[in-house]
């Protein structure tokens, strides 16, 4: 299986004084995502927990709903040129009456690891119906857990002190207990291999769950949550209009500039304890 992490000779300068010396870097390479054999999307990952991302794209485009929806996952033998094995192609085999993907969602060329929306027909095709709805969903959580929630994902990062170069997804319980962690160099990918891991232990939709992530909180993101029934999205950093726009449509709690005891609500407030209380006092203005 590819690595996790490379070696790199570099010539490292500090206050004028210059060095050779081996560094760490974050491993980034291609994978195929196929179902039933046929090639779906191509995505730039972190190698490791790679069902998990295939399961947890799946889920994001709506083919996938429980477990039981799968019937295997595999690496592909021969994908090279002498029969050997990459392990960068996972092949995802449907249960017997899951629908296959729509053909309009395959990739027209491959993702990055900053955006796995590229190629995408259309805008319309991004807004996937969701299996469950989180409008509904009773989790409330107090600021004081949110604010630790970032310390607690970071502490998790293990890849992360040795290159300084993944993005983490994590998700937590109401009470901040840390359920699951993956690292990548694409944030929706870590996203991806938090809601695979789920989709494949059986515990999707993701109730009363707060998922975590290291850096903004796109669009996508947004979708992600919604599609896996995760009713609260938190980040360290800001959201975008319309994720913004989605979290509100969806009924899902957005966090976003989540540092130590400071945060913006933008959808959702009535979830999270004081947040709703203030707007009230304040007579709700903005």
């Amino acid at each position: 299986m590819g690595r996790v992490t490379a070696r790199r000779r570099v010539l490292r300068v500090r206050e004028g004084n210059a060095s050779y010396r081996p560094d760490t870097l974050a491993a980034e390479e291609p994978m195929e995502i196929r179902v039933g054999g046929r090639p779906l999307a191509v995505t730039m990952r972190t190698p490791g927990d790679d069902f998990d991302l295939a399961a947890g794209f799946l889920v994001s485009e709506g083919v996938l709903h429980r477990a039981g929806d799968v019937a295997g996952i595999r690496y592909c033998a021969g994908a090279t040129a002498d029969g050997g094995n990459t392990y960068n192609v996972v092949d995802v085999v449907l249960a017997p009456g899951v629908a296959a993907p729509d053909p309009s969602l395959e990739r027209n060329f491959s993702t990055t690891s900053s955006c796995g929306l590229c190629g995408k027909a259309g805008l319309d095709s991004v807004r996937t119906t969701a299996a469950w709805s989180v409008a509904e969903d009773p989790l409330r959580i107090g600021t004081d857990v949110l604010a630790a929630l970032p310390d607690r994902l970071r502490a998790a990062q293990r890849v992360f002190d040795s290159t300084g170069g993944l993005h983490a997804a994590g998700l937590f319980t109401a009470d901040g207990e840390l359920l699951c962690l993956r690292e990548d160099v694409g944030r929706h990918n870590a996203v991806d291999k938090v809601v695979g891991h789920a989709l494949r232990s059986g515990l999707l939709p993701l109730r009363g769950s707060v998922l975590m992530v290291s850096g903004r909180a796109s669009f996508e993101l947004v979708q992600k949550a919604v599609m896996a029934g995760i009713p609260l999205l938190a980040a360290v950093s800001a959201p975008s209009s319309l994720a913004a726009d989605l979290a509100a449509d969806s009924g899902l709690t957005l966090v976003g500039f989540l540092r130590g005891t400071s945060m913006n609500v933008y959808a959702g407030d009535e979830r999270v304890h004081h947040a709703a209380e203030a707007g009230r006092h304040s007579g709700g203005g903005s």
